[in-house]
């Protein structure tokens, strides 16, 4: 079963529970499925809905911090709530330890030993993890084992 047949699945069994918030974030999502692929004119496979997931978390994680800005911890806890429903959909995120580990690989491989070549160690680990941990913690793991 695809990832978009589990969404559509799970937000049918949701409306037979009763479980208003969790139909409420898969209506969402599919529905921006659904203009993804209308904009791109083509039908999105399991890595394109994986990617439309991850960019409506962070979508969301930035909406939390501009609530908590204005002092909106009401609306936070909606978006904290919606993404934990989102995350149950994407794979497993990689831990830290891993990504040190994975940093630390690739600064080997690729003879990296400045911060000058950070542009060149991140285009050769993005594309390794993409999806699989936060680019944030990446870029904070790097900058660490380059200053370190």
């Amino acid at each position: 079963m695809s990832l978009k047949e589990k969404l559509h699945n799970d937000m049918k069994s949701a409306m037979r529970e009763g479980a208003t918030v969790k139909r409420d974030v898969l209506r969402l999502l599919l529905a921006a499925i659904k203009q993804t692929e209308v904009d791109g004119g083509k039908p999105l496979d399991d890595a394109g809905v994986t990617d439309l997931l991850l960019k409506q978390v962070k979508q969301r994680r930035e909406s939390i911090t501009d609530y908590g800005k204005a002092g909106r911890t009401d609306a936070a806890a909606q978006e904290e709530r919606d993404i934990a429903i989102i995350e149950q959909y994407l794979p497993q995120m990689m831990s830290r330890a891993e990504i040190e580990t994975l940093v630390a690989a690739a600064l080997a491989h690729l003879n990296i030993s400045s911060s000058k070549e950070m542009g060149r160690l991140m285009g050769y680990l993005m594309p390794q993890i993409k999806g699989k941990a936060d680019g944030r913690l990446v870029n904070e793991v790097v900058k660490a084992q380059l200053a370190g």
